[in-house]
């Protein structure tokens, strides 16, 4: 288990704002755990079973607590402008279950793709308390996926 700490919040913003996602971020806050999502649509390709558009989704939570927390398990519910729905329900986050201190950050990168170029996720993540063990539902925030090249988007 690494413990994140303060030190690693200035290179995370770095890399945010380098790479210009820091005007598109989601953010919402739940009981002093600040989570922030940066979507960024990567590409469009055909293949044998029709369109695919891809996106990479960038996630901050920050540990606003005074005591470290643990992150179990994640939940997404991922809607294309069609109603299809897609659900991940897993462990941790891209094979991680990290402990965040206290004034803490941890960010990662994933992806996701739709058949459509419109569409929302929204999750949660399970965590834990550290010191009791007790776990409690972190909200991620709403946010669209939508192709910057489409003018009529749906979200």
């Amino acid at each position: 288990m690494t413990l994140l700490s303060k030190s690693n919040k200035s290179l995370e913003e770095e890399i945010i704002l380098s790479q210009g996602l820091a005007n598109k971020s989601y953010t919402v806050s739940t009981d002093n755990i600040n989570v922030t999502v940066w979507p960024e649509f990567i590409d469009s390709k055909s293949s044998l079973i029709g369109d695919l558009f891809v996106w990479a989704y960038h996630v901050r939570i920050d540990n606003g607590r005074d005591n470290p927390v643990q992150l179990l398990s994640r939940y997404w519910r991922i809607i294309d402008e069609k109603g299809a729905v897609q659900e991940v329900n897993g462990e941790g986050v891209v094979g991680d279950q990290p402990v965040i201190a206290s004034g803490g950050a941890y960010q990662y990168s994933s992806g996701v793709h739709l058949r459509y170029p419109s569409g929302i996720m929204m999750g949660k993540y399970h965590m834990k308390k550290i010191n009791d063990d007790d776990v409690f539902e972190v909200t991620i925030p709403n946010f669209s996926l939508d192709v910057p090249s489409i003018k009529n988007v749906i979200n």
